[in-house]
């Protein structure tokens, strides 16, 4: 692949999107405000009025949507080095998350991820496991001793907590809160409609976030370099590229919050629509009981190959609740798609989320039906991209692993001895956008098996 000159691109299509179905909304804000509130009724609605494919304008971006498991392997797998994860995704978190793994493209893409890898391969999460278990141990007594509790803000701590020990080797302290709300801050400046930092608006609050990461990032790198130890933020540290260089500080910094928020914000989401999901199906919680009683109370790495039912309740959770609904790419050349011409510069969004809940992949989509991952329905094979709560291709979640094994550890941990509730008449709102999340605290209830 060559390199791309980017200053060559723009954000806006090299021609005119008209010959697309679609609209682009009311003055102004476009279709921004619909986006925000629901973004998954708005492409439901968009979908029966104009097909798999149309444009639209959100974010004061003109955008071109495909929908469906074809669209998502064209752009994914991306087999014609078309579609940029850079340029799609600088305008909304270059100043955010600059440089990160996900705003990176084809061979330079590569081989950051190449040298990240090493975090996950399978002897890297053996050595985790131990490093995690007191940590939830020590979360879930804590969560018993409260009755009834906002669960959202309480995982989120405990697994800030476990990302800091597994991938920073740092102990939070009484600085914790205020990292943990510097991550908020960040995350929901993605969305910003207004991009003037001012103290009181999202934007202006999201820039201070990130500086607060990079100040506290940045006071460890040095100690981590001369006495690195068997966490992440250590290797990065020690990581060398083909010539013998160590990255820069800077790159360091970099990867290491776009992985802290990656790591710790996709799981938090992730495990409150499990839990969620779990209260409101009691016969499944009691499936899981019942699979972790058989295990032993010293769970080994292998023992968490044999959660069947769990690998069930996670991958439904998964595709009813996907952290990222929407991803994002921009066309480096005119293409084709779904029997559409695209022009340069066009920007293609995709949208896991509505693959979810298409009935054309799934029997009964808004059910929750673990089992439909199961060996005997096997419904998620019907189409190797009608699942995509990783993304696909070269940029598949790098973390898709650890994720499985942060939720399988969390909920043996709590599931064995406790039984999960949410009110009878509580019906958990979310908002789609940045990321999957419930609106209120989600408050539940533990009580002793």
């Amino acid at each position: 692949m060559k390199d791309i000159d980017y200053q060559s691109y723009t954000t806006k299509p090299s021609s005119s999107l008209d010959h697309l179905p679609g609209e682009t909304g009311w003055p102004i804000l476009n279709q921004t405000v619909e986006f925000l509130l629901d973004s998954k009724a708005q492409s439901k609605r968009l979908s029966e009025k104009y097909g798999l494919l149309f444009r639209g304008r959100v974010l004061f971006q003109d955008t071109v949507v495909a929908l469906g498991p074809e669209a998502n392997k064209a752009v994914l797998m991306d087999s014609d080095g078309i579609y940029s994860n850079k340029l799609a995704w600088d305008p909304i978190l270059d100043k955010l998350f600059p440089n990160g793994l996900m705003l990176r493209d084809f061979e330079e893409h590569k081989h950051h991820r190449r040298i990240m890898q090493s975090a996950f391969k399978k002897h890297a999460l053996e050595g985790y496991v131990s490093r995690m278990v007191p940590h939830f141990q020590r979360g879930v007594q804590d969560f018993a001793g409260r009755k009834k509790f906002g669960f959202k803000t309480a995982i989120k701590e405990l697994l800030l907590d476990v990302a800091a020990e597994v991938f920073l080797g740092v102990d939070m302290g009484d600085r914790a809160h205020k990292i943990n709300q510097a991550f908020i801050d960040t995350m929901m400046g993605s969305t910003a409609v207004v991009k003037v930092p001012l103290p009181f608006n999202s934007w202006g609050k999201a820039l201070k976030g990130r500086a607060t990461l990079e100040s506290f990032i940045a006071e460890h790198i040095q100690a981590k370099r001369k006495n690195p130890g068997p966490d992440f933020f250590s290797q990065i540290c020690q990581a060398k590229d083909e010539e013998g260089n160590y990255f820069s500080d800077d790159a360091v910094r970099d990867h290491i919050i776009f992985l802290l928020f990656a790591a710790h914000d996709t799981t938090t989401s992730t495990l409150c629509s499990v839990l969620y999901f779990l209260s409101k199906n009691q016969e499944w919680q009691s499936k899981l009981h019942q699979e972790f009683s058989a295990l032993p109370e010293e769970l080994s790495f292998d023992d968490l190959a044999t959660m069947e039912n769990s690998v069930l309740v996670f991958k439904e959770s998964l595709r009813l609740r996907p952290p990222l609904t929407s991803i994002t790419r921009r066309c480096l050349q005119e293409t084709e798609l779904l029997g559409h011409k695209i022009p340069r510069n066009a920007q293609i969004s995709i949208s896991p989320l509505f693959t979810h809940y298409m009935a054309e992949c799934w029997d009964r989509p808004e059910a929750f039906e673990p089992d439909r991952f199961g060996p005997e329905r096997a419904e998620h094979k019907r189409h190797s991209y009608q699942w995509v709560p990783f993304g696909g291709g070269a940029h598949k979640c790098i973390g898709l692993n650890f994720a499985e094994l942060q939720v399988k550890l969390f909920l043996f941990h709590l599931l064995r001895n406790y039984r999960v509730t949410v009110a009878d008449d509580y019906d958990m709102k979310v908002n789609w956008v940045p990321l999957t999340f419930p609106r209120d605290e989600m408050q539940v209830r533990l009580e002793p098996r």
